[in-house]
């Protein structure tokens, strides 16, 4: 064990943390092989144990401090293109035939849909613009 060199030991270390990596897709291991890949760095210029484990442990703190606060902000945007459903409310429709809170039909985006109106005692007639205020199921809800 002693003929290996210490920097080959980081790099096996850098090697087990991205395994993990991988499996479970958290980024930290990532951070931490990007730590010993540090310590092999530093342990192929010469420098003794200490250093190497202090260069493995800044080098992961730093990246774990930076990034993943980034990482996290951008996570949690939401999407400035909205897509399927989602696209759809907000839009307006064409009323094919009579609406009212137990059914009709609307054209939404040139498809024609099943539709009822958001409040129960409203009706809207054949060729009246509506506005999509949620799509339920199959269903769009209407005012």
């Amino acid at each position: 064990m002693n003929d290996i060199d210490a920097w080959v030991w980081w790099l096996v270390g850098a090697a087990a943390l991205g395994i993990p990596l991988v499996v479970t897709a958290m980024p930290e291991f990532g951070m931490f092989a990007v730590g010993a890949v540090a310590g092999a760095v530093v342990a192929g210029l010469g420098f003794d144990v200490v250093v190497q484990v202090l260069a493995f442990v800044v080098v992961s703190v730093a990246l774990i401090a930076v990034v993943r606060p980034i990482a996290a902000r951008h996570g949690s945007q939401r999407p400035r293109l909205a897509t399927g459903v989602d696209a759809l409310k907000g839009r307006q429709a064409v009323v094919l035939e009579r609406v009212d809170g137990s059914g009709g039909r609307i054209k939404l985006a040139g498809e024609v849909w099943s539709a009822r109106a958001l409040d129960t005692g409203r009706a809207y007639e054949v060729g009246q613009e509506v506005d999509v205020v949620e799509i339920e199921g199959a269903t769009a809800i209407v005012i």
